[in-house]
C-alpha cells in the first residue's frame, strides 16, 4: 500500500497500530514550523490504555462491515457497549440474543417462546435464573442489557427457594404457589403425567398461563427430572 491519505481516519489509525502502515511521526512540542499549524482538542483521559482503545476502534471496524456480527468476549461486549450498542431485553429479536457470547440457541428459543407468551424479565436476577446459567456470565453481558417493562410495574423479587414442578405434591404448590388456583393445579398434575415440564414457556403453553403469572413465577420454580408427585384429588 503506496500511501494512506485516502483511508478514513479511523481505519488509517487502526492499520498504524497493527504494523500495516508506517506510524505517524510524533509532534514536536518544543519547536513547531509555521506551517503546521496546531490542532485544537479536548483532552482525552488517561486512564484508558491505548490497547483498550484500539480493540474498541477495531471492532467498530469489524461491526462497520458485518453488522450482524457475534461478539466473541466479556471484552467485546464492553466496547460494544462503549460504542452505544444496546439490547433491549424485553423487545429483542433472535439475532439481536445471538450476538451475546455463551448463549445457546436453546436459551435464544426460549427467550423467544417466553416473549410471544407476553412474559417480561424485570433485571438481571430474571434473566439468570429463567436461563440457569452461571451469574458471571450475566454479569458479563450486563453493559449491552436495557430492561425496559412494557406495561404495568414489575413484580417483586422472590426470595423463596424454587419449587420444582415436576416433583412437587398437591399440597407444596397449593401452599407455595397462590398464582395457580386449584383448576391450573390440576391440570399442572395431569399434564406432568404425560411429560414433565421443560421450561417456563413449556409451561405457559400447556397450561396457557397469562403473562402476568408466568412473570410472578420465574425464580419461584425450577424443572426438575425425577418422579413426579401425587395427583391433586378431583374435586367432587
Amino acid at each position: 500500500m503506496a500511501k494512506g491519505h485516502w483511508l478514513d481516519p479511523l481505519a488509517r489509525s487502526l492499520l498504524q497500530a497493527t504494523g500495516q502502515l508506517p506510524a505517524a511521526p510524533r509532534p514536536d512540542h518544543g519547536t513547531r514550523s509555521p506551517e503546521q499549524p496546531m490542532a485544537v482538542r479536548s483532552p482525552e483521559p488517561d486512564s484508558e490504555p491505548d490497547a483498550e482503545r484500539i480493540e474498541r476502534d477495531l471492532l467498530e471496524l469489524k461491526l462497520r462491515q458485518e453488522p450482524g456480527r457475534r461478539l466473541e468476549s466479556a471484552a467485546e461486549v464492553r466496547h460494544a457497549a462503549a460504542l452505544g450498542w444496546r439490547l433491549d431485553v424485553n423487545r429483542a429479536t433472535a439475532a439481536d440474543w445471538r450476538r451475546l457470547p455463551g448463549l445457546t440457541a436453546v436459551h435464544v428459543d426460549l427467550l423467544l417462546r417466553l416473549q410471544r407468551g407476553g412474559v417480561q424479565l424485570s433485571g438481571p436476577e430474571d434473566l439468570q435464573r429463567l436461563l440457569e446459567v452461571p451469574t458471571d456470565l450475566v454479569a458479563s453481558w450486563q453493559p449491552l442489557l436495557l430492561f425496559r417493562w412494557y406495561g404495568d410495574g414489575a413484580p417483586a423479587d422472590p426470595q423463596l427457594r424454587p419449587v420444582d414442578l415436576n416433583r412437587a405434591g398437591a399440597s407444596e404448590l397449593r401452599q407455595r404457589l397462590p398464582q395457580l388456583d386449584q383448576q391450573r393445579c390440576q391440570r399442572l398434575l395431569r399434564e406432568r403425567q404425560r411429560s414433565p415440564f421443560q421450561n417456563l414457556a413449556d409451561l405457559q403453553e400447556r397450561l396457557q398461563l397469562p403473562p402476568a403469572v408466568v412473570e410472578e413465577l420465574i425464580g419461584r420454580v425450577r424443572f426438575g427430572s425425577g418422579p413426579a408427585g401425587p395427583e391433586l384429588p378431583r374435586s367432587a
